[in-house]
């Protein structure tokens, strides 16, 4: 009876400890797969961390260069809002690139400064090289013996404004640039150039209050160009039209220009003469280039001669020089029979756009 009894407590007792393995291996999977299941979560929140972090700094790094760009805006506006009033804040002039003969006679750029009721309008000029080519006070460029310098116009109410010109003093013998195939660089405008004298704008010579001729130019007469085209012009408004056109004033010597801007000055006064008539050395009759069709006043305005050469003359290289209302631009009132050669794929842009030449080439008429 003890013997069964013992048996039984031993049975139990195995059974207690098996139940106890079964209980502890229970809770180490459970404690396991609980470490296997947290463990991406934590990689998950230390990525998330790491990204948000990042996004931080970034965002500090932007708002830092924003803040620095904002300073920076706020110095320089302070920097200008620190210069006296009526103080120079910027320069042009008319030309940027000069090519002379050493024989050649000064040449004089027009300076523009901003703004214009600036307090002080002044500059100094000053040369890299004397030895090449000198300037005086005024800004007369006068060339000295062949070599390349630079002239310098500085404010006087800023010295921080300046501007300069690129001089080339070419031997006599030495054939100067051709227009059309001259290259310059380096300036606010290298399209403007001025070649013995004479300005060009991309090939296409300027003449007008500010940009004049020197006194000894002189074509004898109307260029061999012009004359061909206008010859064809009048074939054409006779054949088309049964109109007969004809040159009543074309080429004009700076002598001739001369006489007929006092004789009109002493009659109307300068500034109204100024308004019809080209002072010497400014008007585009010395060129050889300009034609006064037929008659050369107000009577030839809206003539059937009149309508067909502003619709016709592109066709043979001519514009009509000072249009309807762009006596602002160009300082001439409106001459109907006026006419400039400048070729034909110019002067047909020129007419079909309806500009003025100053407005095609970007630059100014006044006189200095």
């Amino acid at each position: 009876m003890k013997s069964r009894k013992k048996s039984r407590n031993s049975f139990f007792m195995l059974l207690l400890f098996l139940l106890l393995l079964c209980v502890i291996a229970g809770i180490l999977l459970i404690w396991r797969k609980k470490n296997i299941e947290t463990a991406p979560v934590q990689h998950l929140e230390t990525e998330l961390y790491s990204e948000t972090e990042l996004e931080t700094e970034t965002e500090t790094e932007t708002q830092t260069e924003t803040q620095t760009e904002t300073e920076s805006e706020a110095e320089t506006e302070t920097e200008s809002e620190t210069l006296p009033a009526g103080t120079v804040t910027d320069m042009t002039l008319s030309f940027y690139h000069v090519f002379l003969h050493v024989s050649d006679n000064a040449v004089m750029p027009v300076v523009r400064m901003n703004p214009p009721d600036a307090l002080n309008l002044s500059e100094v000029w000053v040369s890299s090289d004397n030895n090449i080519a000198s300037v005086d006070e005024n800004g007369h460029i006068t060339p000295v013996s062949a070599g390349e310098c630079r002239i310098t116009a500085i404010s006087v109410s800023n010295p921080n404004v300046s501007a300069e010109i690129q001089v080339r003093i070419l031997p006599d013998e030495e054939p100067l640039p051709d227009p059309q195939t001259v290259s310059c660089s380096g300036s606010p405008r290298d399209d403007i150039y001025v070649i013995g004298g004479v300005t060009y704008v991309n090939g296409i010579m300027i003449v007008n209050k500010t940009y004049p001729l020197p006194a000894d130019y002189n074509p004898q007469g109307m260029t061999p160009v012009t004359k061909e085209a206008f010859s064809q012009l009048c074939q054409a408004a006779q054949d088309e039209a049964g109109l007969y056109l004809f040159s009543h004033s074309d080429f004009r010597s700076y002598e001739t220009q001369v006489y007929l801007y006092q004789e009109y000055a002493d009659q109307y006064g300068s500034e109204a003469a100024d308004t019809f008539s080209a002072r010497a050395g400014y008007s585009e009759h010395q060129t050889g280039m300009v034609i006064d069709v037929n008659w050369p006043g107000d009577a030839f305005n809206d003539t059937p001669e009149a309508v067909w050469l502003e619709q016709n003359c592109a066709r043979f290289g001519f514009i009509i020089r000072f249009p309807r209302e762009k006596e602002s631009l160009t300082g001439y009132k409106y001459e109907s029979w006026h006419i400039r050669y400048v070729g034909q794929e110019v002067a047909q842009e020129i007419m079909q756009n309806k500009l003025c030449l100053e407005e095609y080439l970007h630059v100014t008429s006044e006189y200095p």
